[in-house]
């Protein structure tokens, strides 16, 4: 399997020095890009390390000095540090770094009885589902099966749908197309309790979402909102998009990545149909840069001023690269491959791959959070990193 990993990454290697001009030496291979993520991350972590039993502990993106900005356990990207601890464990094999994955994974411990929004699978799949890969701890499954509990209590049988915000002024029950990702918490319990209420949320969930979040040329709306008691859709809206008929580019790597996950755990083909119309849209899409890294929206201007959003494209590889494992043609199966290692030439390029002391030590630069609320524009994510980590690793187990 290494020879084959190191044949691979040769080509794309060759594929990278071709369509780039300029490449550092120190990131002309994976291999190395892995070295350079260990190394900022360790320096990162000497910086915020010390601050591991305050409030706010968790890095998540940068403040307007450029230091690191730290969150607490509620932050809804609370699990993507302690994830790319484990990614970093999983790609060098250095026990370091479990050592540090384990403790911030236990930090996050009382989320599991949080019931109060959605993104409880963001925050534990990533950080307690990826320690499983580690451990058989028979306490670490309790908690994704807690978890799962307390995510069950936002579902609403009658509308078939797991509620993500709370209710509020302007929605009575918004639905984000960003759900998609917390099923796989849900498919995760049921795998460890045998209980199948988790496992069919799951199944309704996705399937209310292929029938009612998507338009005709197979974009997502980012917030739908739902009448609980009928299952009417009340309000077709935006968020953080630039519009609400808009194509906001994170939301659509949130239902190709989510579909591809309920293809996995289902095998039920109209997951992996819908995976693949996103990730067709995706890739023909006219507004979508020659470096495969989308503006914020794929509604946006195309401009060198309009914001390229890393977060997305990180996701998008991820899925990709499990996608294409998936498909039932062989030749599908390479297009998705090719272009999920287009994408990652392009994020382990200069452009986006940060070098050492720079962009407070996270890996990627230019990602984009909430354009139209003024927020964590052109910065690093902690979800950026963690999906590119991902992608990483799925490349090196490629089979």
């Amino acid at each position: 399997m290494k020879t084959l990993f190191k044949v691979s990454l040769f080509l794309i290697i060759i594929i990278l020095k071709q369509g780039c001009k300029e490449i550092h030496s120190d990131l002309e291979s994976y291999e190395a890009i892995i070295q350079k993520s260990a190394e900022k991350y360790s320096d990162m972590n000497k910086i915020i390390y010390p601050k591991i039993n305050n409030k706010n502990f968790i890095p998540r993106t940068i403040n307007k000095t450029g230091d690191v900005r730290l969150v607490n356990i509620y932050d809804w990207t609370s699990g993507f540090y302690a994830g790319s601890l484990w990614y970093l464990n999983f790609l060098t094999e250095d026990k370091k770094w479990e050592k540090l994955a384990l403790e911030y994974t236990k930090k996050l411990d009382s989320i599991q009885y949080w019931e109060g929004n959605h993104d409880v699978g963001f925050i534990m799949e990533c950080s307690y589902g990826n320690a499983l890969k580690k451990t058989t701890s028979k306490a670490f499954e309790s908690v994704i099966v807690q978890t799962a509990k307390s995510l069950a209590t936002r579902f609403h049988p009658k509308a078939g749908i797991i509620q993500s915000w709370n209710s509020n002024e302007k929605w009575n029950c918004p639905v984000i197309i960003d759900n998609m990702m917390n099923l796989e918490l849900l498919f995760h319990a049921t795998k460890i309790s045998s209980d199948s209420t988790y496992y069919n949320i799951a199944v309704s969930h996705a399937n209310k979402t292929i029938e009612n979040h998507f338009r005709s040329d197979n974009s997502s709306y980012h917030v739908l909102n739902y009448d609980v008691n009928t299952g009417e859709i009340l309000n077709r809206n935006t968020h953080q998009g630039l519009t609400d008929d808009s194509a906001w580019a994170r939301g659509q790597a949130w239902g190709l990545y989510g579909f591809t996950v309920c293809y996995r755990e289902t095998k039920d083909s109209k997951y992996l149909n819908q995976a693949i119309k996103i990730a067709d849209y995706i890739k023909t899409h006219p507004n979508l840069p020659e470096d495969n890294i989308p503006y914020w929206d794929y509604n946006a201007p195309a401009s060198n001023e309009t914001p390229r959003d890393a977060s997305a494209a990180a996701i998008t590889a991820s899925a990709l690269y499990q996608l294409s494992t998936f498909t039932k043609s062989k030749e599908d199966g390479k297009k998705y491959k090719k272009f999920s290692d287009e994408i990652m030439q392009s994020l382990c390029s200069p452009t986006y791959f940060a070098d050492k002391g720079t962009n407070a030590d996270f890996l990627l630069k230019h990602s984009v959070g909430s354009i139209p609320h003024g927020v964590e524009i052109d910065v690093p994510l902690n979800y950026a990193d963690y999906y590119f980590l991902e992608a990483l690793y799925r490349l090196k187990n490629f089979k």
